[in-house]
């Protein structure tokens, strides 16, 4: 009887870890992993397990962040396990194709935490929390030809966040976007201060969205103040299309003065 109420309560009770079994998976694609399901030091009834993809998300305000789930997968339903029994549990999980991108050509992107929780429902019992396993995203490749025409154009990377919330005037699937943010090149520099790169991507087509912080003229000298401006353009990625060249010329327009002031 002792040990079933420490069972109850998490003690000695069933125990489940999950792996990982692609080293790098793309938005609009599967998961593949494993649970490995450890049965503890006495039979326990399971109503159910899944698998839950969470992103480290920036709330409004931008000083608290939150793992937010956005998408699962039921894995078994209800159950037995017994004491001391293992069990493997294979699970493909589709991921959403507004997946935040962590990494381009296998270097992470600071910033970015994403990742798989296995989540274990015990009948009348309280289950330990699990910690959820890294994923690694790559971009797909019309993301990557947008990274690498700004990387072209001389722009380095400076972070990625993700921002709870919606883009103005987009289609958009999740409840954040995820922003990879880019320090201007030197042909910019006294221009603009930030450029932020936004994909939102569907299975019919990807837009991004450029967000850039226009340093704001405050004087008939020329001199330029603390206060930014920011400017959206979006577009739709074609294949034939010299995104080089299409973006330098949109930022070319962006940098033009407007007038006396900014």
């Amino acid at each position: 009887m002792f040990q079933k109420v420490l069972a109850t309560f998490g003690s000695g009770g069933a125990k489940i870890d999950a792996r990982l079994l692609d080293a790098a998976a793309a938005p609009g694609r599967l998961l593949h992993g494993e649970v490995l399901l450890l049965g503890g030091e006495v039979d326990q009834e399971i109503k159910g397990l899944s698998v839950t993809l969470l992103a480290r998300v920036r709330l409004p305000g931008g000083e608290q962040t939150e793992d937010l789930p956005f998408g699962s997968r039921q894995l078994a339903g209800q159950e037995v396990i017994r004491a001391g029994q293992q069990v493997r549990v294979p699970f493909e999980l589709p991921l959403p194709w507004e997946t935040p991108v962590t990494g381009v050509y296998g270097k992470p992107l600071a910033g970015m935490a994403v990742g798989v929780r296995a989540e274990l429902d015990l009948a009348a019992a309280v289950s330990d929390p699990f910690d959820a396993d890294a994923v690694a995203i790559e971009p797909l490749p019309a993301q990557k030809r947008i990274l690498d025409a700004v990387s072209r154009l001389g722009f380095t990377f400076r972070e990625a966040v993700l921002e709870q919330g919606r883009v103005d005037g987009a289609a958009q699937q999740l409840p954040f976007f995820q922003e990879i943010r880019f320090a201007p090149s030197p042909r910019f520099a006294s221009v603009f201060s930030q450029v932020a790169v936004t994909f939102l991507t569907s299975g019919e087509r990807t837009d991004v969205v450029l967000e850039v912080t226009k340093r704001v003229r405050v004087s008939k000298t020329g001199g330029f103040g603390g206060r930014g401006q920011d400017f959206l353009g979006m577009f739709t990625v074609r294949p034939d299309v010299d995104w080089e060249k299409q973006l330098e010329v949109w930022l070319d327009l962006l940098a033009r003065p407007r007038g006396i002031f900014d």
